[in-house]
């Protein structure tokens, strides 16, 4: 049983304006979710708030009118849960900011891979040592492309959460027809293969480019 008690997640929160970022947000609107998508750059923010495409980062793929756009982070404070999909190396920065505005019990699901390169920490101790006690760390993780979960094709993804029923609440409140999550406890599996995942796939990348065969 869970020592954390499990919010009502009717509200997400998604921090990061890049492809990836859009693409989860509308992931959780297909889901049901009340959405809100915060974004960095002034440019990106307004472009999406008024063309309802992010011409940047993901061209081609319309924005509902009901995903709410926003480069405040003040606006994250009516959200049940965030999922926090800034660079690995400036996820520890952006919960810092945003930790003070959080809902006390608020999840924050990490979406960046990585490994922090000046501590060597995980994205699940960089971003807890920034958040207070009361907010949980899940991760999400798996090889996706985020122009095509931005479309609705079927996906699959890992959410790894030490909390069971935070966990399965999770997955409930993200998962659709479309983009299923899968829960997983295993938090430091989860991101360790993640990021050798990134390494593989360039390694794999390099090979294929310069043709030295299938060994």
């Amino acid at each position: 049983m869970s020592a954390v008690p499990t919010p009502s997640l009717n509200r997400i929160g998604v921090v990061g304006g890049g492809a990836w970022g859009t693409a989860l947000a509308l992931a959780a609107l297909r889901a049901g979710r009340e959405t809100l998508l915060w974004a960095r750059e002034p440019a990106v923010v307004e472009a999406m708030s008024i063309r309802r495409e992010n011409r940047d980062y993901l061209p081609g793929v319309p924005l509902p009118d009901a995903l709410r756009v926003s480069g405040e982070l003040a606006d994250l404070s009516d959200c049940d849960a965030v999922l926090l999909v800034s660079p690995a190396q400036h996820a520890r920065n952006v919960t810092a900011r945003m930790a003070p505005l959080l809902k006390p019990g608020a999840p924050v699901v990490v979406c960046a891979k990585g490994i922090e390169l000046d501590s060597h920490a995980l994205m699940s101790e960089a971003v807890a040592a920034s958040l207070p006690g009361g907010n949980p760390v899940a991760i999400l993780s798996g090889p996706t492309f985020a122009a095509e979960v931005a479309r609705g094709l079927p996906t699959a993804v890992t959410l790894a959460c030490a909390e069971q029923e935070l966990g399965t609440a999770l997955v409930a409140a993200l998962g659709s027809r479309t983009f299923r999550p899968y829960r997983s406890d295993d938090v430091i599996g989860s991101q360790i293969g993640g990021a050798v995942k990134n390494v593989l796939a360039i390694a794999c990348g390099v090979v294929e480019g310069r043709r030295l065969g299938d060994n």
